[in-house]
């Protein structure tokens, strides 16, 4: 069973606001997603979201993201730890070795968030 280290599920995080352009968001609204954003604001980070996202099958273990990166492992592992604690990778143990896989529900709400505002 795929489970994150987090316990609230954070795909309605984002969607809880409105779009950016469409009003304002409150400090509340604001509190809830700027977690989401810094995550993704480290290029390495946003890499490893991207490099999970289209292995094959849509997961990746860990073992095999550090080949894309000159740092070390636990360099590594720090980034998918932010990643996985802000809520947008899931992580499947099996045996010794963790599976990521991209949280989608999320990156869909973000990208409602920062989406043009209709009209």
């Amino acid at each position: 069973m795929s489970k994150s280290v987090i316990a609230p599920d954070l795909v309605g995080t984002a969607a809880c606001c409105p779009p950016l352009l469409a009003r304002p968001i409150t400090q509340a609204q604001a509190d809830h997603v700027a977690p989401l954003l810094k995550a993704l604001a480290d290029p390495v980070r946003l890499r490893l979201l991207s490099l999970v996202a289209a292995h094959a099958g849509g997961e990746a273990c860990g073992c095999d993201l550090g080949d894309a990166f000159d740092l070390s492992q636990p360099t590594i592992s720090h980034h998918l730890k932010v990643l996985l604690d802000a809520g947008l990778l899931d992580r499947e143990k099996r045996g010794v070795w963790a599976y990521y896989r991209v949280r989608t529900g999320v990156l869909a709400s973000i990208a409602q968030l920062v989406a043009d505002a209709p009209g």
